[in-house]
């Protein structure tokens, strides 16, 4: 579950009401929840495929210059390319249905991932979130995108609940 205050502060940094979190499926080292795992279905009854849902505005800001910089068209040719990458991006949309399937079942969505995954590469969000709550090694793209990233909490938390 989610405690008051990690509410009030996924609600600061989404500039609204969070929907069916489940937990904090991973903390900033600022102390901020960064990503936080979500039901498989909204309240009103809506499947939701993403799990693993990326909250810090500053994380997800710089995930979106990654994305306009052409990254995920190099990702997908590499997958296309690298028959070991393909197997681990495989197992990561794996790991992604399997954290799911813990949640909650939702036939509309079975099989269904998030990101892309396993074809194609299509939210680096995504598998930032993923890498973030389940550990480097699961992910190779969202290793990737960590690693590019930087230290997106170096500045302190990127927002107060309290503000």
């Amino acid at each position: 579950m989610i405690d008051a205050d990690d509410e009030a502060t996924i609600q600061a940094q989404l500039g609204r009401a969070p929907r069916a979190i489940h937990g904090v499926g991973h903390r900033c080292p600022c102390g901020n929840p960064d990503v936080v795992t979500t039901e498989p279905r909204l309240p009103g009854g809506t499947p939701f495929p993403t799990t693993f849902y990326l909250t810090c505005p500053r994380a997800a800001s710089r995930i979106g210059t990654l994305e306009g910089s052409g990254l995920m068209k190099e990702m997908q040719a590499r997958l296309a390319d690298d028959p070991d990458l393909a197997a681990a991006y495989r197992a990561a949309h794996e790991r992604y249905l399997a954290a799911r399937a813990e949640l909650g079942d939702v036939p509309e969505i079975e099989g269904t991932s998030a990101g892309g995954m396993p074809d194609r590469v299509k939210c680096l969000h995504v598998l930032a979130g993923q890498a973030l709550a389940q550990g480097r090694g699961v992910n190779p793209f969202g290793d990737e995108v960590l690693d590019l990233l930087g230290e997106w909490w170096a500045e302190g938390p990127c927002v107060s609940a309290d503000a």
